[in-house]
């Protein structure tokens, strides 16, 4: 897709009809250039109406039936839903459904079971002997009453839980589940903390080949339903890649061999994530969590950042093909267990990049684009964050759709003010992005012999002049301090 754009429509705290503001706000996404949705998941949760859909309880309910204390979601109904993707069909907007596979909470029974504890510092190191307990492992959705799927869950379908009861006694920690799986964790799980397959709740086990085939099959029956372009992977270091590399085929195969795939695998370092990237046959996409993090630190360092190391590190540096780049999301913005916030006067320049550089898919965060109030409770305190639009974000959407066209050209060599060219094409005439983290406001560049006599003005409007290149293609081009410019050429 042409300058394609995701657009994240949620963030943590949304309040409301989430699947309704979206069908009313679709028109005006695909006029702003976005091609993509990214819809949080949709499925009833253990919490109910407050669940994020990130605490999992049964899968083929959309908001249906009655189950956990309400029949619609945090989000909405599955009417709404469905008419949501419907309408951004309509707008030519595809939709990225957020698929979680990694648990299950809120079982319906308890269910005698063998576990060990395990150290939560080190997954592979047991704390004492196996002992008999209870757990909540029976998931039969009586709300449901096997509409779409009589699959019921057992103690065979998890590998791991966190609570467990011992003579009516409550008991946490990380328990790993005796079954037929055997002893032992997924060992093609991340090996974080000795072993990461365990995360919350309880942990489906996919070396069992009937809970496989029964999340392909309902991953099929959700995608008929739905209509789904693509599908957003949740815990990617918490997934059995033996798993994923089965599921990925299957969805090409079964289901839609056009089908979009991108994961969270949430590591900072490069390294880290190509090898999990070429484990899996590079078959998917993956967030750019390393990009994140530099624009994270840029913008603390202000003019101590170097700039021209930006990009240095990222997954899009060296995977551009599978990388999807981001500001902020759900899990980074602030109060939440991945804060790490890119400040606020950085986020014009990160936008910037992540939307007008050559090979960069970009994604769009709800609450920097519409902006954000809410509460949470930290340290023991209520805290109470505003999260401000980023007011540039429709020029620079506009200025991706109508000029991040052609050849890139970089001119990363100064610490403090970087640079580059697009050069356009047939539909497109060139454009000249500057970017200054410090008080560097002036940039010298030879273009070229073609651009000779070219006149450049500022596109976002925060410089006045006119800049005028000589005969060989050269000009001083203005930024101001901390801010960004996007010279277009006058036609």
């Amino acid at each position: 897709m042409i300058n394609g754009v995701i657009f994240q429509f949620f963030h943590w705290y949304h309040e409301g009809d989430l699947w309704n503001e979206f069908a009313e706000k679709a028109a005006h996404l695909n006029e702003l250039g976005i091609t993509a949705v990214w819809l949080p998941p949709a499925t009833k949760c253990f919490l109910g109406r407050e669940g994020r859909g990130y605490d999992v309880y049964d899968h083929y309910d959309l908001g249906e039936f009655y189950q956990k204390g309400t029949v619609r979601t945090r989000y909405g109904t599955k009417q709404e839903y469905l008419y949501a993707i419907q309408k951004a069909h309509e707008c030519n907007i595809q939709v990225y459904a957020d698929v979680v596979l990694n648990h299950k909470m809120g079982g319906d029974g308890n269910e005698n079971v063998t576990v060990h504890e395990v150290d939560a510092e080190n997954r592979t190191r047991k704390k004492g002997n196996p002992f008999q307990a209870e757990a909540k492992t029976y998931f039969c959705f009586p709300g449901r009453n096997g509409m779409y799927s009589d699959f019921v869950w057992d103690y065979q379908c998890f590998s791991g839980i966190d609570i467990v009861e011992v003579n009516g006694e409550e008991k946490k920690g990380i328990f790993k589940i005796h079954n037929s799986s055997g002893t032992e964790w997924d060992d093609s799980a991340s090996h974080q903390f000795g072993n990461y397959d365990y995360l919350m709740g309880a942990d489906v086990e996919y070396r069992n080949p009937e809970v496989a085939d029964q999340v392909k099959s309902w991953l099929k029956w959700y995608m008929d339903l739905t209509k789904a372009d693509g599908i957003r992977l949740d815990a990617l270091k918490h997934l059995s890649s033996d798993f994923l590399i089965q599921l990925v085929d299957f969805i090409k195969n079964e289901i839609n061999e056009d089908c979009f795939i991108v994961g969270e695998f949430w590591k900072d370092k490069p390294d880290k994530m190509s090898a999990f990237s070429e484990k899996i046959n590079h078959q998917i996409s993956l967030f750019d969590v390393p990009l994140h993090y530099n624009f994270h630190e840029a913008s603390k360092k202000y003019s101590k950042y170097d700039l021209r190391t930006i990009l240095k590190g990222s997954f899009l540096e060296d995977h551009a093909h599978i990388s999807v780049s981001f500001v902020e999301n759900h899990d980074t913005q602030p109060l939440q267990g991945l804060e790490s916030s890119v400040n606020e006067w950085f986020k014009p320049l990160a936008y910037t990049i992540i939307l007008l550089t050559e090979k960069a898919y970009p994604c769009v965060f709800y609450a920097d684009f519409y902006g954000a109030e809410y509460c949470d409770r930290k340290d023991g305190v209520i805290q109470k964050i505003t999260l401000n639009k980023v007011k540039i974000l429709p020029k620079l959407l506009e200025a991706r759709k109508r000029f991040a066209f052609g050849e890139q050209i970089n001119y990363f060599n100064h610490p403090n003010c970087i640079a580059w060219l697009r050069k356009g094409n047939d539909i497109s005439l060139a454009c000249l992005v500057i970017i200054s983290n410090g008080n560097v406001d002036r940039k010298t560049i030879a273009l070229g012999s073609c651009f000779s006599k070219s006149k450049f003005v500022d596109f976002l409007g925060y410089r006045p002049e006119t800049v005028e290149c000589d005969e060989n293609g050269k000009g001083t081009f203005m930024v101001n301090p901390e801010s960004v410019s996007i010279l277009v050429m006058k036609a």
